[in-house]
């Protein structure tokens, strides 16, 4: 049953009979660790412009083990590409409206590739060590795109961001953002207009519904496969011997 439920699902065609990949989300991890890493440690104004080529590259790698059929990837690719493009273009201006709606669009296309990635962890016949990178993948996209929202309020909003005039760039608001998602609460950095705080409270409540459901579901039912027969992400299944003759 695993057998047959692998190959009609994970490594054969999508309803629309094309074909799509089986799923892999070690390489998106992989992407996202390097990207938090790459603007945490760096206080480069171009690093913070690259950080729209690489959601949209993360986008992309969801949409390519994504099962939408091609009359949608395409279109949606170019759209992304599109935007991204306008987005870079108006976040070089160096003006607060450009630089705020850089980063919405940035939590859009976050929050794009989300619903793709948790859409096909839950899609999948059985849970493997590729659904706990999807879902791992989904988690920290969450920290990033509140983080996006932060500065998007921080760019468009009239005041400052944080409490006590703490300062607000990339970096706090990624550590800010993921303090909250994980409900740690240091309290070293707080919001200080209503809407930052709302958000906040969103992200907390998020994180804690994502934790105790999906990952706390995958984690329960996962096993590791005794061989490929018992794994849908591997290249080839294998049949079981028959009986002798």
């Amino acid at each position: 049953m695993l057998i047959s439920l692998g190959r009609g699902r994970e490594g054969g065609r999508s309803r629309t009979g094309r074909p799509h990949a089986a799923g892999r989300y070690g390489l998106l991890l992989l992407v996202l660790i390097l990207t938090y890493l790459l603007s945490a440690f760096s206080t480069s104004r171009l690093i913070t412009d690259l950080q729209v080529l690489l959601f949209l590259a993360v986008l992309l790698l969801a949409m390519h083990t994504s099962p939408l059929p091609r009359r949608w990837t395409v279109p949606v690719g170019g759209f992304a590409l599109i935007g991204s493009a306008v987005a870079i273009g108006a976040s070089l201006t160096g003006e607060n409206p450009g630089e705020g709606g850089a980063q919405i669009w940035k939590g859009l296309i976050l929050l794009l590739t989300v619903v793709l990635i948790v859409r096909r962890v839950l899609a999948r016949p059985t849970v493997t060590i590729q659904s706990i990178y999807g879902a791992l993948s989904a988690y920290m996209i969450l920290g990033l795109m509140f983080a996006a929202f932060y500065a998007a309020i921080y760019h468009l909003g009239p005041e400052h961001f944080f409490a006590n005039g703490q300062p607000a760039n990339t970096q706090t608001f990624q550590y800010f953002s993921f303090t909250t998602l994980t409900t740690l609460g240091y309290g070293d950095f707080t919001a200080a207009g209503e809407g930052g705080r709302a958000i906040a409270v969103m992200e907390a409540l998020t994180g804690q519904i994502f934790l105790a459901t999906l990952v706390a579901r995958l984690v329960a039912a996962f096993r590791a496969p005794a061989g490929p027969q018992d794994d849908p992400d591997a290249g080839t299944t294998r049949e079981p011997a028959g009986p002798p003759d």
